[in-house]
């Protein structure tokens, strides 16, 4: 973060991030501290879970191959379990290629969990999951939202209050 400021860089968006400890070790856990967040290990979530607190997501993590061995029904239960604890769920679906193995693992997924809040993203490597994952917390991260919310709010005000806009509405 000292070096970006040394090259006159703006230091990025960093936020805590708790990770289930069975990724403790993991290439994720890894990208995000060198991004500067602070990553908080925890017992109690669910394996193969990372969650933006302050932006309230939840990601899952699973590879594709886990759902082609006997054992599905496992993985169901456990995704099952961590729609009902978190509202903004997402399932993060990893496959090195997406093929068509890979798509009817993706489609039995969506059928099982048709009209729940669960929304399944494939992805293909660690680097773009926790690119992804970092977008996504990042919009709707609660400070970004208010200050989205107060600039549209600011607009209207300005549009509503402006001689030029009467004269413009006339």
């Amino acid at each position: 973060m000292a070096e970006s400021s040394r090259r006159g860089e703006q230091p990025g968006w960093v936020t805590t991030v708790i990770v289930s400890t069975a990724l403790q070790n993991h290439e994720i856990s890894t990208l995000l501290q060198r991004q500067q967040h602070r990553v908080r290990y925890s017992e109690s979530v669910e394996i193969g879970s990372v969650i933006f607190s302050l932006s309230g997501v939840a990601f899952l993590l699973a590879d594709t191959q886990d759902f082609l061995t006997p054992g599905e029904e496992q993985l169901f239960k456990r995704i099952q379990k961590f729609m009902n604890i978190h509202r903004n769920s997402f399932l993060v679906l990893s496959a090195a290629l997406h093929g068509p193995e890979e798509w009817n693992v993706m489609f039995r997924i969506q059928r099982r969990f048709l009209g729940s809040n669960l929304r399944i993203i494939p992805v293909h490597n660690t680097a773009e999951t926790v690119k992804l994952m970092l977008t996504i917390a990042k919009i709707t991260s609660k400070l970004r939202a208010d200050i989205h919310y107060k600039m549209a709010l600011t607009k209207a005000q300005i549009m509503e209050n402006s001689p030029v806009w009467r004269m413009v509405q006339e």
